[in-house]
C-alpha cells in the first residue's frame, strides 16, 4: 500500500504512464477528483505546471518530463527499501496486484486466488482483467497471467495447466437449421460472432492443419469484445462463435454447444503465471508464489 507521503508522486507517475487522469485514478484506487487535487497540490508546492491539460488529453510539460525522469528511479529506490522492510514480516499481509486476460482469470480464480485468500485472510488481491498485454512492472502489478509465449523473457514464469486452444462452437438449434461448416472457408456462408481486439481492430479467426494456416474474416450480426458475451449469443443460436475451449467446457459436456472444425484448431501454449525477480519479496508475495507453484504442479499432473 502506498504511504501517504508518496501519494502526490505516485499520482504524477501514474498519469504520465497512463496518459489519462481517469486510468491513473483507477490504478491508484482514487477518485479522479482526489487525483487531480494531489497533482494540483504538488504543482503549487513546486511552483510549476507538470502537465498540459485539455478537455480531451493530458501530457507532460518539459518540466514535468524532467521531473518524472528523476523522480521515477528515486521512487523505485524507496519502494525497494519498503520491500526490504516488508520481507521481514512473518505474517502475509498487504495488497497483491495481478493482471490477467479474462479467460485466464476465470481459470485461476477458484483454484488459486480464492484458495490463497482463505489461507491468508490478511492479504487483499487486486485482480485486473484486460485484453492488452501490459508491462506488469511499469504499471505497478506484482504478477501477470498470459499464455506462455507472451511472457517477457526477463520474467520468471510458472506454467499453469495443459495447452489451451480456441474452438468454433454453435448450438444444436443453429446447426439443425443451417448445417455445419466442414472447412474454414465454409464460415463465410454462416452467421458468425465477430471479435474485436483490445486495440479496436476486428479479429480474423485463425486455423491450422497439416502445416497449412488459414485466417478467415468472418461476417455476422454482431461484434463483441468479451468471451462471456460470445458464449451467451452462441447459446441463443445467434450464430457460430470462436472462443477459448475452457470458457465453454461445461456447455460442451452438457450438449448445449457443439464443436465444429475441431481438426483445424490445435492447441497453443499453456497459460503461465509470471513475475519479476525480487531481492526482498514480502511475506505475501512469497506465499503467493509458493501456492502458484503448488497449483502448477497439481495442474500438470491432472
Amino acid at each position: 500500500m502506498t504511504g501517504r507521503g508518496l501519494v502526490e508522486l505516485d499520482a504524477v507517475l501514474a498519469i504520465a504512464r497512463r496518459g489519462s487522469f481517469r486510468a491513473a485514478a483507477l490504478d491508484l484506487e482514487m477518485s479522479t477528483t482526489a487525483l487531480s487535487n494531489a497533482v494540483g497540490k504538488l504543482e503549487r508546492q513546486l511552483g510549476v505546471r507538470l502537465f498540459n491539460r485539455t478537455t480531451r488529453s493530458v501530457s507532460l510539460t518539459d518540466v514535468g518530463r524532467n521531473f518524472v525522469g528523476q523522480v521515477g528511479p528515486a521512487l523505485q529506490d524507496i519502494r525497494d527499501a519498503m520491500d526490504t522492510a516488508r520481507s521481514q514480516q512473518k505474517t502475509a499481509s498487504g495488497t497483491l496486484r495481478i493482471n490477467a486476460f479474462a479467460t485466464a482469470a476465470r481459470e485461476i480464480l477458484s483454484p488459486l486466488i480464492l484458495k490463497f485468500l482463505r489461507l491468508y485472510p490478511q492479504v487483499h488481491i487486486d485482480l485486473v482483467t484486460e485484453g492488452r498485454l501490459v508491462d506488469v512492472v511499469a504499471e505497478g502489478f506484482d504478477f501477470g497471467v498470459r499464455t506462455r509465449d507472451l511472457v517477457p523473457s526477463d520474467m520468471i514464469a510458472v506454467p499453469i495447466g495443459p495447452g489451451q486452444r480456441n474452438v468454433v462452437v454453435g448450438s444444436p438449434v443453429y446447426f439443425q437449421k443451417h448445417g455445419k461448416p466442414l472447412v474454414p472457408p465454409d464460415l463465410l456462408h454462416h452467421a458468425c460472432l465477430r471479435i474485436r481486439l483490445p486495440n479496436g481492430a476486428p479479429y480474423r479467426w485463425h486455423f491450422e492443419k497439416d502445416g497449412q494456416s488459414v485466417q478467415i474474416d468472418v461476417a455476422g450480426p454482431i461484434t463483441l469484445d468479451e468471451a462471456s458475451l460470445s458464449r451467451i449469443a452462441v447459446l441463443e443460436a445467434v450464430g457460430i462463435g470462436y472462443v477459448m475451449e475452457s470458457d465453454v467446457r461445461d456447455d460442451l459436456n452438457s450438449g448445449r454447444l457443439e464443436i465444429v472444425l475441431e481438426d483445424w484448431t490445435p492447441q497453443f501454449a499453456p497459460l503461465a503465471f509470471y513475475y519479476p525477480g525480487r531481492r526482498h519479496p514480502s511475506a505475501a508475495f512469497k506465499a503467493f508464489v509458493d501456492l502458484a507453484r503448488e497449483f502448477s504442479n497439481e495442474s500438470s499432473r491432472a
